[in-house]
């Protein structure tokens, strides 16, 4: 299993919204963007299927921008990294047939897998974008130049 760039700066947007956004106040894209050293384009798309899961939600206009639909206490890596990865299993024949040419009931190596599998889920599904964000301490910079730290 290998996480992508869009696993990866999944949970930077969600991190950051953890950071510089609440039910109050909505954070641009193009801030996280900048904070973020990232390429606002790219994130349209990743920001997309965040809000398609229901981690993110968005609205347009003078207030508009994102932030996470729920509290960072509730969101887990886990809920992140299938959002923007789909299915994080380790090899396919766990989550669906394959045809590997082995029998799954004679595979010598399957119980391996999904025991890793199993570790990697189970420790993603306990890590909140909270704990994520509270140990970036995270200094930045918004588009306008403010420089925006941790609070």
């Amino acid at each position: 299993m290998k996480i992508s760039t869009k696993g990866k700066y999944a949970l930077e947007i969600a991190a950051d919204l953890a950071l510089h956004s609440d039910a109050g106040h909505r954070e641009s894209l193009k801030n996280i963007a900048c904070r973020r050293g990232l390429s606002e384009k790219y994130l349209e798309r990743i920001v997309k299927m965040l809000c398609n899961a229901g981690i993110v939600s968005s609205a347009r206009g003078a207030r508009g921008g994102y932030c996470l639909s729920r509290s960072p206490e509730e969101i887990t890596v886990l809920e992140v990294l299938e959002a923007s990865e789909g299915e994080l299993a380790p090899v396919e024949c766990l989550t669906k047939e394959s045809d590997c040419g082995i029998d799954c009931g004679k595979c010598p190596t399957r119980d391996l897998w999904n025991e890793m599998w199993e570790i990697i889920k189970d420790t993603a599904g306990k890590v909140t974008i909270k704990e994520i964000a509270d140990k970036s301490g995270f200094v930045g910079e918004t588009a306008d130049g403010d420089n925006v730290r941790k609070p």
